[in-house]
């Protein structure tokens, strides 16, 4: 086999489709038909003279040969990925790059999604994909594939650089016809009522770690799977909600809702913007990072 007969990019769909075993997740990863990327499969199996992935059943098991490969190709893609990333300037009248960012829908309510407007106002050829942190998001962030990673300091990748981006202060908000939200709210008070908590996937949140760690305990009454949907289950009722404070403002314009002080001390919550060790002086990303420090600021 000879390079310049290879399609490199043959070497993604390998990479991917070792990764989900399966045609059709992989198809679907990669944006493209379950024909395609058996096609793909059959070009790989057809260069390489192995089977790649063995057909046991309905699953597909990969071979030693792959899994001997894996590594290698892995570690190949992302040094080609930095590669074509180094570029000697960022053009953002020109750019047509494409910024995969992994952010809460906190964030992206309070800091991206008023920042888009004026992004592409400067880079009108530039697109996003925005995600929700999950433990694939450290994983892709750790393999290159994802740009930037906003997230609280306890959650960033160990092994990459990361700046912080705003610090933010949590609140608790309660329904205005909930007589627990005429006066200031009482440690007590906090524990007796009813909550409405957010469950992003398995991970706790930052406020759920620290009520943990200090053994404070909070009478769960609903579990919703976004920041942006907590506050729309509190209103006709008596339950409470811990929020992020420009978020919970934010909502309370929107919602009939009263925003009080904790009834304790709480730490300040650093949101944090995490990047590969490869990427730092990427000049996109730099540009992207600027802005978005920029906007922060303002909050």
């Amino acid at each position: 086999m000879r390079l310049d007969n290879f399609d490199l990019n043959l070497l993604v769909a390998f990479d991917v489709l070792m990764q989900e075993q399966s045609v059709t997740r992989a198809a679907n990863r990669l944006n493209v038909t379950q024909s395609a990327m058996s096609a793909s499969l059959k070009r790989l199996r057809e260069s390489f003279q192995d089977d790649i992935l063995s057909q046991y059943g309905k699953k597909l098991i990969p071979t030693p040969f792959a899994l001997a490969l894996q590594p290698e190709i892995a570690e190949t893609i992302f040094e080609l990925r930095a590669l074509i990333a180094r570029q000697g300037r960022f053009d953002p009248g020109r750019s047509e790059r494409h910024f995969r960012v992994a952010a809460s829908d906190y964030v992206t309510t309070v800091l991206l999604a008023p920042l888009v407007n004026t992004l592409l106002s400067e880079a009108p050829g530039i697109a996003f994909s925005f995600e929700l942190p999950s433990p694939a998001q450290q994983v892709a962030l750790a393999n290159g594939e994802l740009d930037l990673l906003l997230t609280p300091e306890a959650f960033v990748h160990p092994d990459h650089p990361c700046e912080l981006v705003f610090e933010e202060q949590h609140v608790t908000v309660g329904w205005t016809g909930n007589p627990t939200t005429d006066a200031p709210l009482s440690k007590q008070a906090f524990e007796d009522a009813g909550h409405v908590a957010v469950s992003v996937g398995r991970q706790f949140t930052f406020a759920e770690q620290w009520f943990r760690s200090q053994g404070i305990e909070r009478r769960i009454v609903v579990r919703a799977p976004s920041f942006i949907q907590a506050p729309h289950l509190v209103p006709e009722t008596k339950l409470l909600c811990v929020m992020h404070e420009r978020l919970a403002r934010l909502m309370a314009t929107r919602l009939p809702l009263r925003v009080l002080e904790m009834p304790f001390a709480m730490p300040p919550m650093r949101e944090m913007m995490q990047f590969h060790a490869t990427r730092e002086a990427d000049p996109g990303l730099l540009w992207l990072r600027e802005r978005i420090g920029r906007a922060a600021a303002t909050l």
